[in-house]
């Protein structure tokens, strides 16, 4: 370790009010010291860090190899990812430098299954139309008809902690629920899904909830290829990871009105959006501009997460990796340390 770092000194990037609210809250117990930076971890701000062994990043921070060689040359050892995704950090290269990166697997599956339940209910209800125009004063039902979710079809991409849980709340809306996955999952079987294909996931659900991670086989899942096998009006639902979709063609599906519905809480291109206030700015992604403008698209901005219990269960776990690594370079919970 280097001579100028401070074991007990955490750095914070990207965060938000709520981050300092909670992380400071929890913080008693361990008594690290924390300080909390607003912009994203990348190789221009790496300079900000003084005399700390951890850095705890979030899922729009830039942890590739010329980050990592900074944070080595500043004594960083640990890399500590407050999110159970970690497709932004280069673990070969923290292995290379020898340095240990440790994530929160599962915060509260529940917040962001129930967050894709209430995008699908959202699209289908209309709910968010309705309610902007009673207040509008106008009591018309035209335009807000709906479907039943009882009998329809749901595929789930992705069937970990996350997935399951959603899985669950689709069979108590009394839905024909399919999965797919690399292996089939018996307890989810016992309950009642159906584990089949990619390709009957795209030809036979009438709505398709993404819930894996982001690597090179998942990348671009959704695609023109794969939307083209789908039901006519079918409804999109991705609270996973932006780049699971290809966004110029789901554009192009919405045009077609092959794709009726589509929610997302994640962007391709949203570290240069989401989390902040651009209320008063002009925004240069032509893509989500397009995207907003469809009558049938709900917009959230990674917010499936962002609930109290998901917040103290972060803070928490993150707290005591960090505080494990310290102590004897080792977790536990092997689903929460990825080098």
């Amino acid at each position: 370790m280097s001579a100028l770092s401070d074991p007990n000194k955490i750095v914070f990037f990207s965060t938000q009010p709520y981050d300092k609210t909670f992380f400071d809250q929890y913080n008693d117990d361990f008594g690290f010291e924390l300080e909390f930076f607003e912009t994203q971890l990348n190789s221009q701000t790496v300079i900000l860090i003084e005399k700390a062994t951890t850095v705890c990043v979030f899922v729009n921070d830039i942890v590739n190899e010329a980050v990592i060689k900074q944070l080595a040359e500043k004594g960083v050892k640990i890399i500590a990812l407050r999110c159970a995704g970690f497709n932004n950090v280069d673990l070969e290269a923290a292995k290379k430098y020898q340095m240990k990166v440790c994530r929160v697997p599962a915060y509260s599956p529940q917040a962001v299954a129930e967050h894709a339940m209430a995008m699908i209910l959202t699209l289908n209800r209309k709910t968010h139309k309705a309610y902007n125009r009673v207040r509008e004063q106008n009591f018309s039902l035209n335009g807000l008809l709906g479907f039943d979710l009882f009998g329809k079809t749901i595929g789930i991409i992705g069937t970990g902690n996350i997935g399951k849980a959603f899985a669950k709340i689709a069979l108590g809306f009394g839905c024909k629920v399919l999965a797919y996955d690399v292996a089939a999952n018996p307890e989810m079987e016992q309950l009642g899904v159906t584990f089949v294909s990619l390709e009957v996931i795209f030809k036979t659900s009438d709505i398709i909830s993404l819930h894996c991670p982001l690597n090179e086989q998942t990348k671009h899942i959704i695609n023109k290829k794969t939307i083209d096998l789908m039901k006519k009006n079918v409804m999109i639902i991705n609270t996973s990871r932006g780049a699971l979709i290809e966004t110029n063609s789901v554009i192009e599906g919405l045009k077609e009105e092959k794709i009726g519905y589509l929610g997302i809480d994640v962007y391709e291109q949203e570290e240069k959006l989401f989390f902040k206030d651009l209320s008063d700015d002009i925004i240069q992604d032509d893509a989500i501009q397009c995207l907003m403008s469809f009558p049938n698209v709900l917009v959230t901005a990674h917010q499936a997460f962002f609930t109290n219990e998901a917040l103290t269960q972060i803070a928490l776990v993150t707290f005591a990796n960090i505080k494990s690594l310290l102590a004897r370079n080792d977790i536990d919970n092997k689903a929460a340390l990825l080098v």
